[in-house]
């Protein structure tokens, strides 16, 4: 009798701070390639987010529904417990340019090194998205620019709101 072969699982993993069209657009292929795609966003980060962690999940989910096999969820702590909580051992990451490519290799070494079973497979980003990342969207949505060519509509939104038309909130005196 044979069993039923166990469904491909991969992780995204990322801050998604705000989770942008190349976000996106890396999700959609993945899914194409992929059972499930599991978009992680993680609690903890050196970045500093200016969104709260449900705020991240919140704007993922709606930014990804309607993909087939794609799940957002929260995570804290080492990769390497979310993939064995999971049942996976494949993370995805997104290259945009070759100044990607170290900082991604050296994050592949140590989780492989902390379990050789781990594979890290990357998608070079599609062309139209190689410039695009989250901290340029918010330097844009800071200033008072318009980044709604760039994210959802709903992150436009929260951006905005954030930054009440480029007053940050975060940074201001109490």
């Amino acid at each position: 009798m044979r069993t039923k072969p166990q469904p491909r699982r991969i992780i995204y993993p990322g801050t998604f701070d705000p989770i942008t069209h190349g976000h996106e657009d890396l999700v959609r292929r993945a899914a194409q390639l992929f059972d499930e795609v599991v978009v992680a966003i993680a609690s903890e980060t050196p970045k500093n987010p200016i969104f709260p962690l449900t705020e991240r999940v919140a704007l993922a989910t709606e930014t990804l529904t309607g993909i087939p096999g794609v799940r957002v969820r929260a995570f804290s702590g080492l990769l390497i417990h979310l993939l064995q909580e999971e049942k996976t051992h494949l993370i995805l990451r997104g290259l945009r340019a070759i100044s990607d490519f170290e900082h991604e290799f050296q994050l592949a070494s140590i989780n492989r090194r902390m379990d050789a079973q781990i594979e890290t497979l990357f998608l070079m980003t599609s062309d139209q998205h190689t410039f695009l990342s989250s901290s340029l969207v918010r330097e844009i949505s800071r200033l008072g620019g318009d980044v709604s060519a760039f994210v959802h509509p709903a992150v436009a939104s929260a951006l905005k709101r954030h930054f009440l038309n480029g007053v940050d909130l975060s940074h201001s005196e109490k």
